[in-house]
């Protein structure tokens, strides 16, 4: 119970919503490792709430791949194990990825540009403090917004289906971030070659930066 100790409270309004929101936090910033048990009861008396919203909120995160149920065994917060990275995330990430980087490239406009600068601005600050959670949320943001870019909502769809899988990654267990003036920097590329509008270049540069940042022990290439 310990882990649960830290949750806080939750409002009336929006409960299910808000019990999602706290326990995705807790689970992706690592607060709740994998394996740990969560119960409808306990939680229900940390988050001051029923237990109909806890139930709910956990079958969210179950269909989100934070948490798995098993028969009589109840609920448990799920890892990230480096063959599931390798075999899954990897593989669909590049494959979408590249797609949406290609249609994107097509319809980038100066506003566009503007707007990913200052995602890569907001990394640089994050960096600059040592905040490695909202540098990971912005390069989750920063590889959505070019998904969204692309305009193709199938890939928007799959792309949010292997994000919290992704995020929960990125915020607890990449060693990538440990040079985080690095992954600013990364990004600062991947926008260059979104504006070269050279197809190659932008293929490969994606696919460089997912395999980079997705290994598991990541180097900064030579300069």
């Amino acid at each position: 119970m310990s882990a649960l100790s830290s949750l806080p409270p939750v409002p009336a309004a929006s409960r299910r919503e808000k019990v999602a929101e706290i326990l995705r936090e807790a689970i992706t910033a690592g607060d709740l490792e994998p394996g740990q048990k969560l119960t409808e009861l306990d939680l229900a008396a940390q988050l001051g709430t029923s237990r109909a919203p806890i139930r709910e909120a956990l079958r969210q995160l179950e269909q989100e791949g934070l948490v798995v149920s098993f028969p009589y065994r109840g609920t448990e917060v799920l890892g990230v194990s480096q063959e599931e990275i390798e075999n899954v995330l990897v593989p669909i990430r590049v494959a979408l990825e590249r797609f949406a980087f290609e249609k994107a490239m097509q319809r980038l406009t100066d506003d566009d540009l503007a707007n990913l600068n200052l995602l890569v601005d907001s990394m640089e600050e994050a960096a600059s403090v040592g905040d490695l959670a909202r540098l990971a949320d912005d390069d989750i943001r920063f590889h959505e917004a070019i998904v969204v870019l692309s305009g193709q909502q199938h890939c928007l769809q799959i792309w949010r289906t292997i994000q919290p899988r992704v995020r929960a990654y990125f915020r607890r267990d990449a060693s990538y971030y440990s040079d985080s003036r690095f992954v600013a920097q990364q990004h600062r590329e991947l926008i260059d070659a979104l504006r070269s509008g050279d197809s190659a270049l932008g293929q490969e540069s994606i696919t460089d930066h997912i395999r980079t940042h997705f290994s598991p022990n990541p180097t900064e290439p030579s300069s």
